[in-house]
């Protein structure tokens, strides 16, 4: 029994390493951008069915499955740290070529009235809400991880997913967050 969980701490000691590392590595080179025919103009995402929907004049161009954060499907983020993902209209307002997931993509959350509804709580809004893709080093994983929500409370999609987002959304794009 011993020996078991020798290998056990091992195990996840070497993962939680490995996580590390390859988060200071990066993801690597982003993809160049789209032609301007193939970028979106709005993302829309439906947190009940895990889809998010770019689109180009209300018409759809591409459609992905996603994962959320941990706790999801108990209502829109209120503040940092409830593994919620937001709920509202916001915007692509940066993207990290060199984050520990691979490829990101900032929603703008919090907006005004999420920062008011947490000051009246008495608790941090939170922030650092994404669209990315699997932490670095572990993309071989690909489409199982939709078999559960694992974020913190961003939009998880897989790596080639997330090359071909990066090159379609150009910052400012709006994100609509549906429940």
């Amino acid at each position: 029994m011993r020996n078991k969980l020798v290998v056990l701490v091992i195990v996840v000691a070497s993962c939680f390493a490995y996580t590390k590392l390859m988060a200071r590595v990066g993801s690597g080179s982003p993809p160049p951008d789209a032609p301007l025919e193939q970028q979106a103009d709005l993302i829309r995402v439906y947190k009940s069915e895990r889809r998010m929907v770019l689109l180009r004049r209300d018409a759809p161009i591409s459609t992905y499955r996603i994962s959320l954060g941990t706790a999801a499907d108990a209502g829109p983020k209120r503040r940092e740290g409830d593994e919620r993902t937001p709920e509202g209209r916001y915007e692509i307002d940066w993207r990290n070529p060199k984050s520990m997931a691979y490829l990101s993509l900032h929603v703008s959350y919090p907006n005004p009235d999420d920062r008011r509804n947490a000051e009246a709580g008495d608790f941090p809004a939170g922030g650092d809400i994404m669209i990315h893709g699997l932490p670095n080093g572990w993309g071989l994983f690909g489409n199982v991880h939709h078999l559960w929500d694992w974020t913190d409370g961003c939009v998880a999609v897989t790596n080639p997913e997330m090359r071909d987002i990066w090159a379609r959304v150009p910052n400012h794009t709006p994100i609509e967050i549906m429940p």
